[in-house]
């Protein structure tokens, strides 16, 4: 009898390790998971902060330079569309991701149109409006920066947990997915050529 105790005491021992193994692992994915989301929302804010200021912008920039209409509507469509591309599952979807980080771009890339037609006006250049927004929306692009290297840095620890055996078997009976990346726009990786 106490050789039989012993044996169905080991056995709980063993299940109880095993399941305490189990519930932590489990819990150390939902925290991981809480993190990447929560570093996620931080990147939605700082791109929707963007995403405010650039209607004042625009507007500022409209009163100087009126007949640049063309730039002014191709900065109010990207931004339309970079609106609509902010959600919170964009991280649990590669082709939502991809679309997102594209629309970002896209108005990136207005932006920086925008800001080009500014050269030609001195006098919008020296409007104090003008340069609190633009001084504005260079600190957004900054933390905007920031906060994609922090949900990258959480995304990678999260990625790498749930890839790792044992707790690879945990994450995926639980359906817990890979989150994906920010990466670094095409033309970043063409060096600037400069001609004098």
């Amino acid at each position: 009898m106490k050789k039989t105790t012993i044996i169905l005491l080991s056995i709980l021992g063993f299940v109880l390790l095993i399941g305490f193994y189990f519930m932590g692992s489990y819990n150390g994915l939902v925290r991981l998971d809480e993190q990447v989301k929560q570093s996620w929302s931080q990147v939605e804010i700082v791109y929707q902060r963007r995403l405010d200021l650039i209607p004042n912008l625009v507007e500022t920039v409209k009163g100087y330079a009126k007949h640049e209409k063309e730039t002014f509507v191709s900065v109010t469509e990207a931004r339309s569309r970079a609106t609509g591309a902010i959600s919170p599952d964009v991280i649990n979807d590669p082709q939502k991701f991809q679309a997102f980080q594209a629309s970002q771009s896209a108005l990136s890339s207005a932006l920086s149109r925008l800001l080009v037609v500014v050269e030609k006006y001195p006098e919008l250049k020296a409007n104090e409006n003008f340069l609190s927004l633009q001084s504005q929306l260079e600190g957004t692009e900054n933390r905007i920066s920031v906060e994609r290297g922090r949900y990258n840095e959480i995304a990678q620890v999260f990625n790498i947990q749930i890839r790792q055996f044992p707790t690879n078997v945990i994450a995926q009976m639980f359906g817990f997915a890979k989150k994906e990346y920010f990466k670094s726009e095409p033309a970043a990786t063409e060096a600037p050529k400069v001609m004098f």
